[in-house]
């Protein structure tokens, strides 16, 4: 691939070029990971880093009390891992109908599936760490017990959650200090959370799921109405897997396989390449349509027949990903009209993200998430766990593969991604943001791979959402032209500036070349307070 080094786009980012590197939407993160490799660490050791640092330092987009996936090139294969967490097993529709009236609360813990993100950070270590895990966990616990000024596009993101979760237990103790959100480079202190930190490095992870936090987890859950056990922590494991994949434009995609979402970037790349996206410009109005109703018609897929993957026994992932089903899919495509779409049947035919790769090669794309703005808004005293709301991401209709069930994953948002060429690493990147992700995979991978555009012009350009039926949104930034020219073609178009996850933040690191001392390069999102750093 030989880039246009221009952008385009109105920026405030450079590509950065490094031989090791970490890119995350937070500065203080990123700068805790390449300590770890400045201290003779690999990529794995400095994603974990930069994760813990990042539940400090983000805590809106997630915590302790987080999911996580993962994607690592060890330098000869791809591996990934599932660490999102699993229905208590209290939980099944009757449970749900008899407390809640028919609904899953959106907050509170019965919101709250079993946190996975740190049991995925020792199973992240114990296959490919290098540093002692309680070196990883170093940089968090000094920003925890220290403190740190808070960044303003964290600031003005925690602010805007605090008027729906000030009352929710244990909320206000942690996250509002002063009373009130912590304002843009106000000082924040999290000295439980540092306490928990120092548990957690002692025992690699168990102590979250066996011992003093375990207990306490479970001992707030039991008080405040909640069904999480000791039990059902005790008994969880993150899962490897294997990632699945498709071909376009040269390069393989490569996503974590359901229960998450990545199955629709997949899909919409398929169906976007069997109409020979490419001939017309990257910002012209046929090209942006072709990939909105792809997305569409992979979201009316995925919406319906994507769950834990042994619910998925009427629809497998293969059967989405076939290219017979994705060309007929691609073919109920108007060029020229907007649409609405239903699933097919191929049966019968608050998130960060960050990358990290070192000079050997290795290189590992990575999320983590409580779902939405500070999850569940549950935080346990003393601990610091801030927990995720991932239990409203079930459903309890009863013929639906991700209905409610114990001990069960429910339909994940999160996608880590990545891309190899002939067999070998290329890129680890990934686009937080609930259903965004898809999306921003798609407009992301389009541009780059079949467009030519460098890194972080692809991350630069102005972005649509798909919302429902024929809305979208988009960023204020797009070509008026181009809005009103899709806006002709029927879809219901409005421009709005990013809210909380509107239009995603990436972080994307691309392999130079074959040779390992040319290095990489990295871009970091302007639409969060992130940063690409090297040496």
């Amino acid at each position: 691939m030989s880039f246009d080094w221009n952008n385009p786009y109105p920026s405030v980012r450079t590509p950065v070029f490094a031989r090791n590197i970490v890119s995350t939407s937070h500065p203080l993160a990123a700068q805790a990971g390449l300590r770890m490799l400045q201290e003779g660490g690999n990529a794995v050791d400095a994603a974990i880093a930069a994760a813990a640092a990042i539940t400090i330092v983000e805590p809106v987009s997630n915590g302790l009390g987080s999911d996580n996936f993962a994607l690592v090139w060890d330098g000869q294969e791809l591996s990934g891992l599932n660490a999102s967490g699993v229905a208590p097993a209290a939980w099944d529709a009757a449970y749900f109908h008899k407390r809640h009236g028919g609904s899953i609360p959106v907050r509170g813990w019965d919101s709250v599936t079993v946190p996975g993100a740190i049991a995925g950070w020792a199973a992240l270590w114990q296959r490919f760490g290098k540093l002692d895990f309680g070196r990883l966990m170093e940089p968090a616990i000094e920003l925890a017990e220290r403190g740190h000024a808070v960044a303003t596009i964290v600031a003005r993101k925690w602010a805007a959650q605090v008027p729906e979760l000030h009352g929710l237990p244990g909320f206000a103790e942690a996250f509002m200090p002063r009373g009130r959100a912590p304002e843009a480079g106000e000082l924040f202190r999290f000295g439980p959370a540092a306490q928990t930190l120092r548990r957690i490095a002692t025992s690699i992870g168990r102590d979250f799921y066996e011992g003093e936090t375990a207990a306490a987890l479970a001992a707030h859950s039991a008080a405040n109405g909640g069904s999480l056990t000791s039990s059902d922590l005790a008994q969880y494991r993150a899962q490897w897997v294997i990632p699945i994949a498709r071909d376009f434009a040269g390069y393989r995609i490569h996503e974590i396989p359901p229960n998450g979402q990545g199955i629709a970037a997949l899909m919409a790349l398929g169906m976007v390449d069997a109409l020979g996206i490419g001939e017309r410009p990257i910002d012209s109005v046929q090209t942006q349509h072709l990939c909105i109703e792809a997305m569409k018609l992979a979201f009316a897929d995925v919406y319906r027949w994507v769950a834990d993957p042994d619910a998925m026994t009427e629809v497998s992932a293969a059967a989405l990903l076939d290219d017979h089903y994705l060309r007929e899919r691609a073919h109920l495509i108007d060029p020229r009209r907007a649409q609405d779409f239903s699933a097919g049947n191929p049966a019968q035919g608050g998130t960060i993200y960050l990358a990290a790769a070192d000079a050997s090669g290795m290189m590992v794309s990575f999320i983590q998430s409580n779902y939405m703005g500070f999850g569940s808004g549950v935080v346990v005293p003393g601990t610091g766990v801030s927990l995720q709301n991932r239990g409203h991401c079930f459903t309890l209709a009863a013929n639906h593969p991700n209905v409610v069930a114990p001990g069960k994953r429910p339909f994940h948002t999160i996608i880590p991604g990545f891309v190899t060429r002939a067999g070998d690493a290329q890129m680890a990147f990934g686009v937080m943001g609930g259903n965004m992700q898809p999306q921003g995979h798609l407009q992301t991978l389009v541009r780059m791979l079949r467009y030519g555009q460098q890194p972080q012009a692809a991350c630069d350009a102005p972005r649509w959402k798909f919302m429902q039926s024929r809305s979208i949104d988009c960023e204020s930034s797009m070509s008026a032209n181009l809005v009103e020219e899709l806006r002709a073609c029927g879809h219901e178009i409005e421009s709005r500036e990013d809210a909380y996850m509107d239009f995603g933040s990436g972080q994307f690191i691309w392999r130079l070349s074959e040779d390992p001392d040319h290095g990489y390069v990295a871009a970091s999102d302007s639409r969060r307070d992130g940063l690409a750093a090297g040496f």
